[in-house]
C-alpha cells in the first residue's frame, strides 16, 4: 500500500531542479487529465500576503456555501495542508489517488514537484465536485504551473523585491510577471496602491479589466476598530478586522472583497457573513504567536517588504524583556534588506541553517546578518540548538521571533506544538 512519504520522494526525484518555469509541460499532461472545467476560477499572485488572501477569500466562500478547493504552498508541518477542499487538508489516499492518475497520464512528460502537486490539485477538485477553485499562483504569474488554468478572476496582492534570479532585477520586471496571471475582459485586482508601471502597461496590452486599489475601490479605518469598504457597486460599513496578524491584512481583505465583487459573488458582501467568516482566521506560520515558558513570534517572512510588517508587528507589542530572532533563510533571498527592516527591534540574533538543499549556511548566515545590523548573531548547528540558545538568551518576559523561511518556521513550530 502506497504511503503519501513514498510518493513525495518520488515527486523530488522526478526533476534535478526545484524550478522550472514554463507551461507546456503542464498543458500537455493536462490535456490529457481532461478534467471537467471548474465552475469558477480565482487566481492570487504577488509578492507577500498570498496565503493570507487564499485565506480570506476560501472562509468567506465556504460561509456562503459553495464548495471550496484551495491550493496554496508550500506547506508547514504536512503536505496536505496545500490541497483543501472546504478548509479542510485532503486525507493521504485522496492525494495518492490524484497522483496516481496524474502519473498514468505524465507519459515520458517532465513535471517538477510543483507541477505535478499543481495538477493533483486539480484532479482532486474534480473529484470532490469543487465549485470555486481558489488557486496561489506558487513564482511570478506569466509561466507558473497555476497559469496553465483559465481564471475567471484575479488577485496581485502586490510587487517587491522577491526570487530576483528567476523573476527579475527590479519591481517592473517582476511586476510584470505577475501581470502574466491577466486575461483579455477578466477583471483582475491590484490590491496595493503602489502599482509598477508593467502592470498597468500589461492590463492595457491585453484589454484586461484592471482593478485598482484607490481609483476603483477604496478603504479606510484605523487599523484598531472597523472599517469601511467600498468597490465599484457595493459599500460596506463597520467591517470587523481581519483576525489575521499583521497591517497588510486590511489590504489583502479589501483586495479579496473587490475580486469577490468583480468575479460577481455579490451576496457575499455582506458585514455579518464577513464578519462571522473573518472573526475566527488564522494561519500557522503567518504572525503567529505561541507561548511556552517564552513568547513565541512565528513568521515565514523572507523579504524585506515582509520584514518590514514583522517589525511593525514587533515595534507596537514590545516586550519587557529581550527580543531574540532565529533566522534562516534560502540563498536566493535578500538577507541584508530582511536584516535591515527588523535590526532595530531585535537585540541578538541566532543564525541556523534552514532545512533545504538551497539554505545559506548558518556560519555564512551569521556573518552577513552581523554585518548587516551591527549586533551580535551567534552561530547555530541545528534547529534545536537555535531553540536552545535562544531560551538561554531570554527570559520569561522576552520573546522569541523565527523567521526567514517557511524551511525554519515549519520545525520549529513542530518542536513546539510536541512540547505543548
Amino acid at each position: 500500500m502506497p504511503v503519501l512519504a513514498d510518493w513525495l520522494a518520488r515527486l523530488e526525484s522526478y526533476s534535478p531542479v526545484e524550478i522550472v518555469l514554463g507551461l507546456e509541460r503542464v498543458h500537455e499532461v493536462l490535456d490529457r487529465l481532461d478534467l471537467a472545467p471548474i465552475p469558477t476560477v480565482l487566481h492570487v499572485a504577488g509578492t507577500n500576503g498570498k496565503g493570507s488572501s487564499v485565506a480570506l477569500a476560501e472562509s468567506l466562500l465556504i460561509e456562503s456555501g459553495w464548495r471550496v478547493g484551495s491550493y496554496t504552498s508550500p506547506h508547514i508541518l504536512r503536505y496536505n495542508e496545500r490541497i483543501r477542499v472546504d478548509g479542510e487538508p485532503s486525507a493521504d489516499e485522496t492525494i495518492i489517488s490524484a497522483f496516481e492518475r496524474v502519473e498514468s497520464c505524465r507519459g515520458d512528460t517532465p513535471l517538477t514537484y510543483f507541477e505535478f502537486g499543481t495538477l493533483a490539485a486539480l484532479v482532486v477538485f474534480e473529484a470532490e465536485n469543487v465549485e470555486v477553485a481558489v488557486l496561489e499562483v506558487g513564482m511570478g504569474g506569466r509561466l507558473d504551473a497555476v497559469n496553465a488554468v483559465e481564471p475567471d478572476a484575479g488577485l496581485i496582492t502586490n510587487v517587491s523585491l522577491d526570487h530576483c534570479d528567476w523573476l527579475g532585477e527590479d519591481v517592473e520586471a517582476i511586476g510584470r510577471e505577475k501581470a502574466g496571471i491577466m486575461r483579455p475582459r477578466k477583471p483582475v485586482v491590484f490590491a496595493s496602491s503602489d502599482s509598477p508601471r508593467s502592470v498597468l502597461e500589461t492590463a492595457a496590452k491585453l484589454g484586461a479589466d484592471l482593478i485598482l486599489h484607490g481609483r476603483d475601490y477604496t478603504f479606510d479605518g484605523d487599523g484598531r476598530s472597523g472599517w469601511r469598504w467600498k468597490g465599484r457597486s457595493h459599500s460596506l460599513e463597520a467591517l470587523p478586522l481581519p483576525s489575521l496578524g499583521g497591517g497588510a491584512q486590511m489590504y489583502n481583505a479589501a483586495g479579496v472583497l473587490a475580486m469577490l465583487e468583480a468575479a460577481g459573488f455579490h451576496a457575499l458582501l455582506d458585514v455579518e457573513r464577513i464578519r462571522s467568516a473573518w472573526s475566527n482566521l488564522s494561519l500557522e506560520g503567518r504572525m503567529q504567536t505561541l507561548r511556552t515558558d517564552r513568547e513565541w513570534l512565528i513568521d515565514v517572512a523572507h523579504n524585506e517588504a515582509a520584514a518590514g510588517e514583522l517589525a511593525s508587528r514587533l515595534d507596537t507589542d514590545v516586550p519587557d524583556g529581550e527580543t531574540v530572532a532565529i533566522v534562516g533563510m534560502l540563498d536566493d533571498k535578500d538577507v541584508e534588506g530582511v536584516v535591515n527592516a527588523l535590526h532595530r527591534a531585535v537585540d541578538r540574533f541566532i543564525a541556523v541553517t534552514a532545512q533545504s538543499p538551497r539554505a545559506i549556511g548558518a556560519e555564512a548566515l551569521a556573518k552577513r546578518i552581523a554585518n548587516a545590523s551591527g549586533k551580535p548573531c551567534l552561530e547555530a548547528e541545528s534547529i534545536d540548538a537555535a531553540m536552545g540558545f535562544a531560551r538561554s538568551s531570554t527570559t520569561g518576559k522576552g520573546r522569541i521571533v523565527v523567521t526567514g523561511s517557511f524551511y525554519v518556521v515549519a520545525p520549529v513550530l513542530e518542536a513546539l506544538y510536541s512540547r505543548r
